[in-house]
């Protein structure tokens, strides 16, 4: 739980925290991946491809620095109140998907499916990497994971 408000002057906390979700008292992580699908749905989903990318590559360099400062302010690993990370996943998990209610559905779950269980390649990265790089690449793994089960799942199912 995040307890130490006053860091909260600083931007790199904003972030961190998913601009306040990753406050949440129940499931962070459900509130900053939900955060990232509205936003996405908002500002991102109809950009070409190439800005998607490149926004989520910033992102992701950002959410480092911002989990490196907070881990440092605060001397908790990987708390479950950054939820940057989780933006940055569920990004991953919604690229080339239709800007449909259905496809956004199905990439949300599937993305905090492969975040939780944390099976594979997530659970591994998980395991072997620490400091803010740690704290992002296993969600980048989760995302990467429902990117490829959502795309499976909307071509063998003929949805449009």
């Amino acid at each position: 739980m995040f307890t130490d408000y006053r860091l909260l002057k600083h931007p790199y906390a904003w972030i961190a925290l998913g601009f306040g979700s990753g406050l949440s008292k129940k499931a962070p992580g459900t509130a900053g991946s939900l955060l990232a699908l509205l936003l996405w749905w908002l500002l991102m989903a109809e950009q070409p491809v190439w800005l998607q990318l490149v926004v989520i590559a910033v992102g992701f360099e950002l959410g480092v620095r911002a989990s490196n400062w907070m881990i440092a302010k605060t001397g908790v690993h990987d708390p479950g109140y950054i939820v940057w990370d989780e933006f940055i996943g569920q990004w991953i998990a919604l690229l080339l998907l239709p800007k449909t209610l259905m496809a956004y559905v199905l990439a949300f779950a599937l993305f905090r499916l492969f975040d939780i269980v944390k099976r594979g390649p997530v659970g591994w990265t998980d395991k072997h990497f620490s400091g803010g790089f740690g704290v992002m690449i296993d969600d980048v793994s989760a995302g990467l994971m429902a990117l490829a089960a959502a795309q499976a799942v909307w071509h063998f199912t003929g949805s449009t």
